[in-house]
């Protein structure tokens, strides 16, 4: 009988707490949402932050905070989320540096993605696109290509970023392609795009969302994007696959994570409300506009996009020999 009694508490209270949850699922959010952005005001992430905020904050009825915390490779903002409360309140926006690359690009790292950080969502992706300044005699990427290999180490290219998912793109095609190229890293996208324009340097790896009044004005040329479809804004533009590459598909992916220790009944609640502010018609387009393929998955397909992305590119970046140490 006492056993019996006992079974009976424990079962209630497993109830109760269960209820408890899902009761606090229902209302979330019941309060405004803190969203962390690893980058400064202007860019990618802080425009999908922005864009989809917004419209969360229409479908709760409760404010959507953006806070800019740039630095340290997203590593400043995600060491500070994951410290925060796991209440779904703090989240962070979290692109490959965050979640994929900083592993293997850091011997010591402040924050560990698989223990501190729980996925909720992949919200876009940011294609990469090969192109070249005005300077540049290819008049396509198997003519870039046959030029690089016949001079190796004479030409380089620049990078949003020592570590930056525009470097690592262009370290898998030479690994793919077989080319020497001299990397120099830039801070930010922009500038690297300015000296491209510039003829200081002849070619990067870019994603829409950056390069595309620079395109558009024909500043620079497309020659090949790292996606596995070609892009709707450049649909004369082939993909590395066509061309031969069948590996060479990159992209800036950000995402949303929350603190580990976060109610799986409170991410699934967040997936949802983020998931439905993306395939908002209105905000869907607008990401398209800016260059941006929506995504909106499970909690699940983050994760398993992210165990995939640590297998593939850390091989890159071993053999590659990169380090941010």
């Amino acid at each position: 009988m006492l056993n019996f009694r006992r079974t009976v508490r424990v079962l209630a209270t497993l109830v109760m707490a269960a209820s408890a949850g899902l009761a606090g699922a229902q209302s979330y959010p019941s309060k405004s949402i803190r969203w962390v952005v690893p980058y400064p005001a202007g860019g990618g992430s802080d425009f999908l932050a922005r864009t989809i905020g917004q419209q969360l904050a229409a479908q709760t009825g409760q404010a959507v905070v953006v806070d800019n915390k740039p630095g340290g490779n997203t590593a400043i903002a995600a060491q500070e989320v994951a410290r925060s409360a796991p209440d779904g309140y703090t989240i962070l926006s979290a692109d490959n540096g965050t979640m994929v690359f900083n592993t293997a690009l850091y011997s010591r790292l402040s924050y560990n993605p698989d223990k501190d950080l729980v996925p909720v969502t992949l919200m876009g992706k940011f294609p990469m696109i090969l192109v070249v300044g005005p300077a540049s005699t290819a008049k396509d990427a198997r003519e870039f290509i046959a030029d690089a290999r016949a001079h190796p180490g004479r030409l380089s290219y620049g990078s949003a970023g020592a570590g930056s998912p525009h470097h690592l793109a262009m370290e898998l095609l030479k690994v793919n392609a077989g080319l020497h190229m001299v990397h120099i890293p830039y801070r930010g996208a922009a500038p690297a795009l300015s000296d491209l324009v510039g003829g200081q340097i002849p070619a990067m790896m870019v994603d829409m969302a950056a390069g595309a009044g620079f395109i558009r004005a024909g500043k620079i040329r497309a020659l090949a994007v790292a996606n596995p479809t070609r892009l709707p804004q450049l649909p004369d533009v082939p993909t590395f696959a066509e061309l031969g590459f069948k590996g060479v598909e990159a992209a800036a992916q950000v995402g949303v994570v929350a603190p580990a220790g976060t109610p799986a009944e409170t991410v699934a609640a967040l997936q949802k409300q983020i998931a439905a502010a993306i395939n908002q018609p209105t905000v869907r387009q607008k990401l398209i506009d800016f260059g941006i393929e929506p995504v909106a998955s499970s909690p699940q397909d983050y994760a398993s996009l992210i165990r995939s992305e640590v297998t593939r590119w850390h091989k890159v970046i071993r053999e590659q020999h990169i380090s941010l140490d």
